[in-house]
């Protein structure tokens, strides 16, 4: 895979359209190629602003972009009052194209270059909520517990993973990074990330999950600490209980392969 050598084209006949399409009142390039900061593998980022209902406007941009460059797929993506569609081109180019009402196209962050068009004046865009995360993140810690009784294996490595996700988030929060995406984790500090490696799952074994898992909770609740220490107060002792070594998953994997985990993770315990 390689960069998409018409990434720049695409982009100037996109913009062309705007300009002679009736219903497009503005045009806006978002994300990194609008501050300067993208690469030749950013995608293109485009919002337009429509002249009443959106959906025909919508449906006509589909239209053009199958017929005239060649797409291969597209899908939505939630955001009200517009629509978001992300469209595959030949060679690997995304192409996100925001169909927004006239009256709320304007910027809601720094990745914003206006085109052509008026733009209003719009609230920034909210954060993740802190709260959530921190409900998320234990909730997925239990969650994985339960799998590993039950032995689902690759539940709980969905949880454990996505565990690690909202600690990589949280973080980012923290740190003032962008947190949406992780779109700031390449700017987290070597001792955010290092311990993280922890909870990166080696194999589907039982006393593997475990050791992922108590990685995570253990660093979720650091975190916690770090944004309210009466909460991880009171958080601290259940992740501990919960993550406990546990032996139960024998009906899943065998007695004789359950004996053997368990011992291995009590005598790991023992050193």
């Amino acid at each position: 895979m390689v960069p998409s050598p018409q990434r720049d084209d695409v982009r100037e006949r996109l913009l062309d359209l705007a300009r002679t399409d009736g219903a497009i009142t503005g045009a806006a390039l978002t994300g990194s190629l609008a501050t300067g900061r993208g690469d030749p593998w950013s995608d293109i980022d485009l919002v337009l602003a429509v002249r009443g209902a959106l959906a025909p406007t919508v449906d006509s941009w589909t239209g053009r972009l199958y017929a005239e460059f060649g797409a291969l797929h597209h899908w939505d993506l939630a955001s009200s009052p517009g629509t978001i569609r992300v469209f595959l081109l030949p060679d690997w180019l995304e192409v996100d194209l925001t169909f927004s009402p006239e009256a709320e196209f304007g910027p809601r962050g720094p990745q914003w270059r206006t085109v052509f068009g008026r733009t209003a004046e719009l609230p920034p865009f909210a954060p993740p909520d802190r709260e959530k995360l921190i409900g998320l993140a234990w909730h997925h810690a239990l969650h994985a517990r339960i799998c590993i009784e039950r032995g689902r294996r690759w539940q709980a490595e969905h949880w454990i993973s996505a565990l690690r996700d909202h600690l990589i988030t949280l973080a980012c929060l923290r740190l003032d990074h962008p947190a949406v995406y992780a779109k700031g984790a390449h700017l987290l500090p070597d001792e955010v990330t290092g311990p993280l490696e922890a909870t990166l799952i080696g194999s589907m074994a039982g006393n593997e999950l475990r050791r992922a898992l108590k990685a995570a909770a253990d660093l979720l609740a650091a975190e916690i600490a770090r944004w309210d220490t009466a909460l991880a107060d009171r958080l601290r002792p259940a992740l501990d209980e919960l993550t406990e070594s546990a032996c139960s998953d024998t009906e899943y994997i065998g007695p004789a392969q359950a004996a053997t985990e368990c011992a291995a993770t009590d005598f790991r315990a023992a050193e």
